[in-house]
C-alpha cells in the first residue's frame, strides 16, 4: 500500500512502461500449482512481443508444461527449487538461470518457502541454418562482469551465449554510483527489465524516472533510453532484449 492514498510510480505509455511493486497483481495461470504469478508485462499491452513474469513457490508449489513455439528463460531471485528441464534434473539457486527451448518439457518444484522465479518467454524465430543447443543452465557467479565500453564501473555480464542461433539475449548491468550508460540507446531491440537492486534514474523516452529495487521496465524498439545509478551502493538490473533477426 502506498504511503500516500492513490499515489503510484506506475505509469504505463505507448512506448514504455514502469511497473512499480506497490501495484503488482497475483493471479493463477495453468501449469503452475499453488504457485502466485505476477505477469508483468505481456502483449496484452499492444505493444510487447514477449512475456515477463515473476513465480512465487512454496515446499507444495510445482510448475510444469512443454514450450511449445516459445522459448523460456528462468532466474532465481531468491530461494531455491529443483528442476527437470528437457529430462535433465538440476537444483537452482539464488542467482542461477536456465534457458530452455522450444518444444521442450519443463518442471519445478521441490522448493524451498518464498522462492522467486524471474521468466521471459518469447516466441522462437528459428534461422534456416544453426540451431541452438538445448537446455542452458548456469550461475550468475561464473560469468564475469566485462567492463561495458571499457567503463570498468559499468559492468556487463551476458548469461546467454552470443550467437546468431539465439534470437533473445538475458544480461546483468551492475554499475558503481555515480555510473551511467555512456550515451542516449535508440535501437531495434526491445526490453524487459527488472532491477535487482539499488536505486537510480532512467531516462524512458523524453521523461525521467526514479527506480529502486523490484521495479519492472518495458522498452519498446527505438525507445531513447539512458540510466544513471545513484545512491551509496551498486545498482544492478537484469534484462531481455530480442536480437539477430531481420526486422519484420
Amino acid at each position: 500500500m502506498s504511503d500516500l492514498f492513490g499515489f503510484t510510480r506506475t505509469v504505463v505509455k505507448p512506448r514504455y512502461a514502469l511497473i512499480t511493486p506497490d501495484g503488482f497483481v497475483p493471479g493463477v495461470l495453468p501449469g503452475w500449482r499453488n504457485a502466485v504469478v505476477i505477469v508483468n508485462i505481456s502483449p496484452a499491452m499492444n505493444g510487447p512481443r514477449f512475456t515477463q513474469m515473476q513465480v512465487t513457490l512454496d515446499p507444495n508449489s510445482s510448475g510444469a508444461g512443454n514450450t511449445g513455439a516459445l522459448e523460456h528463460f528462468y532466474y532465481v531471485l531468491a530461494g531455491s527449487c529443483g528442476a527437470q528441464l528437457g529430462g535433465k534434473k538440476s537444483r537452482l539457486t539464488a542467482g542461477s538461470y536456465a534457458f530452455v527451448p522450444p518444444e521442450t518439457d519443463f518442471q519445478f518444484g521441490d522448493a524451498a518457502k518464498g522462492t522467486k522465479l524471474l521468466v521471459f518467454q518469447k516466441q522462437f524465430q528459428p534461422l534456416a541454418s544453426g540451431k541452438i543447443s538445448g537446455v542452458i543452465v548456469g550461475h550468475e557467479r561464473d560469468v564475469k562482469g566485462q567492463p561495458f565500453l571499457g567503463n570498468k564501473d559499468a559492468r556487463l555480464q551476458v548469461l546467454l551465449p552470443d550467437q546468431p542461433a539465439f534470437d533473445m539475449a538475458v544480461n546483468i548491468f551492475t554499475y558503481q554510483p555515480g555510473a551511467t550508460l555512456p550515451f542516449v540507446e535508440t535501437h531495434i531491440m526491445e526490453h524487459g527489465l527488472l532491477m535487482l537492486k539499488g536505486q537510480g534514474v532512467y531516462r524512458l523516452d523524453a521523461d525521467y524516472h526514479p527506480v529502486t529495487a523490484g521495479d519492472v521496465i518495458w522498452m519498446a524498439s527505438y525507445c531513447p533510453q539512458w540510466f544513471v545509478a545513484m545512491g551509496k551502493t551498486p545498482a544492478s538490473y537484469i534484462y531481455y532484449k530480442d536480437v539477430n533477426r531481420a526486422p519484420q
